[in-house]
């Protein structure tokens, strides 16, 4: 499902008037996005839907007569379409909105409030907007994930080299490409460094999350944190991850710093330090993503000789990041997202490139 050409025509379903209110006038800004209308339930919003067709639904999670999860999973049986959550920061509100994201919604961002200017708000929602409005939508992802206590866990790979770095990155549509990735590498898979465009109050319950389904460790990053097989270590949002060390330890650094790419943590800057940290004893992974980030970073990898993996456009909620590393000649391989993980655990047996 793509949307035709012209401005973007957004719905924002929300039961609070006030961030009806800030969130249209926000987009109104925009000269390639329209308000086309504004819900306070979801009961609401099916009627506009269907007079008013939207390109992309901003959602609520907690409304009354029912709420956004609900709603967004019978959307996407019934009606599936482009829809960005807007979630308030409390913890059950943060996990729902995460849920949300294996449901079908193509991103999550914090609602307005004391920590967002407007400056930051338009920034944030007219790029998940945009990324929203050009993502292939699959409709719904129904049943429960499996966990690795009833998963067959993958089984332990005696040649994998202990001295490699595996960095991944990814933004829209990620963290599902994230957990099929992870979920297919054997436990004592070399380090792992991850960055994924995601709001810092929902990094923590994503990295948790991951933690409970997989066969190894993963943790959102702190700063001195050790790089070793068996550990996955996903950057903070709010923060830029840096790889540190060399082939007898790694560990990463976590800074400030202005945005790269309209992104912190940006991927770029991930790569570019595995780059000049790991050298050719690294792989790096691009997955799904709306912009360029990652592809400049994915390019100096390559060139200081670590295999490169970039996930194909069919299998891509966006394929914008890793046809910029294509575009540069920064791929090695592209694949479709459930052979990354066999291309991974490859690279990591051998000493040649790809």
């Amino acid at each position: 499902m793509t949307r035709q050409e012209g401005k973007i025509k957004v719905l924002v379903i929300d039961d609070s008037a006030i961030v009806r209110k800030i969130l249209s006038e926000t987009i109104s800004m925009e000269s390639d996005m329209e308000v086309v209308g504004t819900a306070p339930d979801p009961y609401v919003a099916r009627d506009k839907i269907l007079a008013l067709k939207p390109d992309v639904l901003t959602l609520d999670i907690e409304m009354p007569r029912m709420d956004g999860l609900t709603f967004l999973k019978k959307l996407m049986q019934f009606h599936p379409m482009p829809v960005v959550i807007i979630s308030s920061l409390t913890q059950s509100s943060c996990d729902t909105s995460l849920e949300a994201l294996r449901y079908g919604a193509v991103d999550v961002m914090g609602k307005p409030s004391g920590p967002y200017s407007i400056g930051e708000l338009r920034e944030g929602l007219a790029h998940k907007l945009r990324a929203a409005a050009k993502a292939r939508i699959t409709g719904a992802k129904i049943g429960p994930v499996p966990s690795v206590v009833a998963a067959v866990l993958p089984r332990i790979e005696p040649s994998l080299r202990s001295d490699m770095v595996i960095a991944i990155g990814a933004s829209t549509g990620g963290t599902e490409a994230i957990r099929e990735v992870l979920a297919r590498l054997p436990p004592n898979i070399p380090g792992i460094v991850m960055t994924q465009h995601i709001p810092k109050q929902f990094s923590t319950l994503f990295a948790q999350r991951m933690n409970s389904m997989m066969p190894f460790e993963v943790k959102e990053a702190a700063d001195g944190d050790e790089v070793r097989p068996g550990r996955a270590l996903l950057a903070p949002g709010g923060l830029h991850m840096v790889l540190r060390g060399g082939p007898s330890g790694y560990h990463v650094k976590l800074q400030d710093g202005p945005k790269v790419c309209y992104q912190r943590p940006a991927v770029d800057v991930m790569f570019s330090s595995v780059a000049s940290a790991a050298k050719q004893n690294a792989v790096g992974v691009l997955l799904t993503g709306m912009g360029a980030d990652g592809a400049q970073g994915m390019l100096a990898m390559h060139n200081a000789g670590a295999q490169t993996i970039v996930q194909d456009e069919a299998t891509c909620v966006v394929y914008g990041m890793p046809r910029e590393a294509v575009r540069m000649n920064a791929a090695d391989r592209i694949l479709p997202l459930p052979g990354i993980a066999d291309a991974i655990i490859k690279a990591a047996r051998q000493k040649s490139r790809i």
